[in-house]
């Protein structure tokens, strides 16, 4: 497949004679995916948590890497089956069945690319404001404010809407690019750092960390964790499955590492970012002209190249749903969807990111059911049947009873419901939409509520024959 010719294939089934990818693909595009500078906030939110420098790099390392190692074991059923990942769980759940865990996912990536077309245009309005000396105030400039946001559309669908290979190497070279820029303004941070600030932090305690490990994997991996085959599919059949999963915890758990641990030393040595309402926005101001605009670019580059693969994998989860379009049409539908999102959060809402990070953590917790279910029905299975999995008739050998695969689902629904009883809906310390009846427990209170559901979902599936149920393809 050249660069110059867009990808003709949906959702069916890659043939194997197609399927020439290695792991180090996968690795660049994770690594590209993850250079966000909205890891600074992350970084950020550790400290707040009452951590030191030290704990809050462990936090992020193994929040980042074990939670991008699922995205990793999600991708071996890519290669197995040469298809998306929710294209996948129709064996799972049935062709009817996944109709849940498909809504849940493409409302995640919706999600994400909103936060990302609004945070890319105010990267942007803050840029002109820099060099051209306009309002950077998007409500005082609608109209430049619009013409952001469409300059960030544009670019993602540039990318987005050409297809896996055209993905593939713009993910890569501009990894070399952004992340030169990120080293360039991360040397310059560290050197406003007060380091006997920094040193002078005390240790918080375990309960802090585990916390922390917890508010990691929830804000990287585990929104990732459903588009894991979505790359992998074009991966050859004798790539191992330890080099997938070490690529997809690897390419992600670098920059991330790098980002949340620039932003913990940040907010270690001065204490004001931990309470600011925008800590990138905070951090801008700290830089003079002459490092801020790297710092904008590089904030610009980061989300783009993040929402190139979450749009990417919007598109075939919007053809899952049943969609009978091309893959190109539905990158512009989502595209369409995420633009509208942005200029009301940008241009209309006096609120934005609170409430639209606490509605896409929330997503979590279906996100990690669906993970714990069909990493149990992985165990068992070896091979995808492509013709049932696009066949969405009562013929498909994945039609089960009505459409419906009843141990995956209400494994499914039953961890979903443990999720939220550990959970508690917080926009801000005067704003909390809905608190689990078991969010005060030690499970709910230290942040492992997406564990919970994690394990509940798999070993319920287990029980009552998930493991085996995977080997089958049913025909009636």
């Amino acid at each position: 497949m050249v660069l110059s010719k867009y990808e003709q294939r949906g959702i069916e089934p890659v043939p194997q004679d197609e399927r020439n990818g290695n792991p180090l693909d996968l690795f660049w595009v994770w690594f590209a995916a993850n250079l966000s500078i909205l890891g600074i906030p992350l970084g950020v939110t550790l400290v707040a948590l009452g951590m030191n420098v030290w704990q809050a790099l462990l936090a992020a390392a193994l929040g980042a890497f074990g939670s991008f190692a699922l995205v990793g074991v999600i991708s071996i059923a890519g290669r197995r089956g040469g298809a998306p990942s929710l294209t996948l769980s129709r064996a799972t759940f049935g062709v009817r069945g996944n109709i849940g865990p498909t809504l849940v996912s493409l409302g995640s990536r919706l999600g994400w690319e909103t936060v990302n077309t609004a945070t890319g245009a105010f990267a942007l309005l803050s840029l002109s404001a820099l060099i051209l000396g306009t309002n950077p105030e998007a409500k005082q400039t609608p109209v430049l404010a619009l013409v952001c946001i469409l300059i960030f559309v544009g670019c993602t669908v540039a990318v987005s809407g050409m297809g896996h290979a055209f993905l593939v190497t713009v993910q890569k070279w501009a990894t070399w690019i952004f992340g030169a820029l990120n080293v360039l303004v991360g040397a310059y941070l560290v050197t406003t750092i007060d380091w006997s600030a920094v040193a002078a932090t005390t240790a918080g305690p375990t309960s802090a960390v585990i916390i922390g490990i917890g508010t990691i994997a929830a804000g990287t991996g585990i929104g990732w964790a459903n588009a894991g085959a979505d790359m992998s599919r074009y991966q050859a059949g004798h790539v191992k499955a330890s080099s997938l999963v070490a690529s997809a915890a690897a390419g992600a758990g670098i920059p991330l590492v790098f980002i949340i641990g620039l932003g913990s030393l940040l907010a270690a040595g001065d204490s004001s970012l931990a309470s600011a309402g925008d800590p990138v926005a905070a951090v801008r101001s700290l830089l003079p002209a002459w490092v801020a605009i790297p710092y904008l670019i590089t904030a610009f580059g980061g989300l783009l190249l993040s929402n190139h693969l979450s749009v990417y994998s919007a598109g075939l989860t919007t053809l899952t749903l049943g969609f009978r379009i091309k893959r190109v049409y539905a990158v512009v539908l989502d595209v369409v969807v995420t633009t509208l999102g942005a200029i009301y959060f940008i241009l209309i809402s006096d609120s934005f990111y609170g409430p639209f990070i606490t509605f896409i953590s929330l997503l979590a917790v279906p996100i990690t059911a669906w993970v714990g279910v069909f990493i149990v029905d992985m165990i068992g299975r070896r091979h995808y049947d492509a013709d049932s999995l696009m066949d969405l008739s009562s013929s498909s050998g994945y039609f089960y009873r009505g459409g419906v695969e009843w141990r995956s689902t209400l494994s499914w629904a039953v961890a979903i419901v443990v999720g939220f009883l550990f959970s508690t809906a917080r926009v801000s310390d005067h704003e909390v939409w809905f608190t689990g009846a078991l969010a005060d427990t030690w499970i709910g209170s230290n942040g492992l509520a997406w564990v919970a559901t994690l394990l509940v979902a798999g070993v319920l599936y287990a029980v009552l024959g998930g493991a085996r149920a995977g080997s089958r393809v049913s025909r009636g």
